[in-house]
Order: C-alpha cells, then sequence, then structure tokens
C-alpha cells in the first residue's frame, strides 16, 4: 500500500512539474560563422557538436519534457556560452581554441549526449580528423602553451 502511495506522489509531481515554464526552443539568430578550414570538419562539428555550440540546436521531443528539458537547455545554455559557432566574431570570449583539446582529452561530446545521439559518436579516425580540423580552424589553446614554456 505505502508503494502505490509513493508511485502515485511521484506520478502527480511528474505530470505538476511539466506545466513550470521555461522551454523556450527558438533558436537565436546565427551572427557569424568561423571560416573551416575544409567541409570535412565542418560536416564533422556539426554532427557531434552543433546541437551544444551554436544555434541552430535540435531540439528532441523529449526536451519538452521535465525534469530532462532542464537539464538539456542548462547543457545547450552553458554549451553556447563557452563556443558558439553561429556567433563567431562577438565581442568576449568565445573558445574555439580550447575545442581541439576538449575533443582530444575525450570530454567532447560529452558521455551523456551519446546515447541518445549515435550519430554523434566518432571513430578514432573522425576524431582526429575533427581535432586536426580544429586546430587548424581555431588555433590550440595547449599546443600554445607547451610552445611559452619551451622557450622559457
Amino acid at each position: 500500500m505505502k508503494i502505490g502511495k509513493a508511485l502515485t506522489v511521484v506520478l502527480v509531481l511528474l505530470v505538476l512539474i511539466q506545466l513550470i515554464p521555461g522551454n523556450d526552443h527558438q533558436n537565436p539568430p546565427v551572427t557569424g560563422t568561423p571560416q573551416w578550414d575544409s567541409p570535412r570538419t565542418a560536416e564533422l562539428f556539426k554532427r557531434s557538436c552543433n546541437d551544444c555550440h551554436s544555434n541552430e540546436t535540435v531540439w528532441p521531443w523529449y526536451s519538452n519534457v521535465a525534469p530532462i528539458s532542464w537539464l538539456i537547455n542548462y547543457d545547450v545554455k552553458e554549451g553556447r556560452s563557452k563556443f558558439n559557432v553561429s556567433e563567431w566574431g562577438r565581442t568576449g570570449k568565445n573558445e574555439g581554441d580550447e575545442a581541439a583539446a576538449e575533443v582530444r582529452n575525450g570530454k567532447m561530446p560529452p558521455w551523456f549526449y551519446l546515447p541518445p545521439h549515435p550519430e554523434a559518436k566518432l571513430t578514432p579516425a573522425e576524431k582526429d580528423e575533427l581535432v586536426k580540423g580544429l586546430v587548424a580552424t581555431f588555433g590550440d589553446e595547449d599546443a600554445e602553451k607547451e610552445k611559452k614554456e619551451e622557450s622559457r
């Protein structure tokens, strides 16, 4: 009997949180784009990074279901604030020079993004291609740090 009541309370809460406003899935306009080193880099980036690092996010159906929607909205907002290829040339920091290191170190795309987006999973060869393309397009903060340390 207690389990039934607990499940009912959880179900009611899940239904009620759907009424909380806040899922604005209108993508901001694209105001600038980087000069990609190659169409292949742009293709790999679009496949594995674009949803969180551009203003061209494809919002899946489950991005409208709380509380998952709150996490997705947070991740997209955070990703765009750090690195956004749709606002290339904006004032402020746009961390393109960190993109290659994030992919190289396995931090991007994040593990939790891959199960619902299997197309974003890169083969080792594709990952290497993307890293090289990101370095050619945006530079490489890690390599620049190493050069500075070597010159000391």
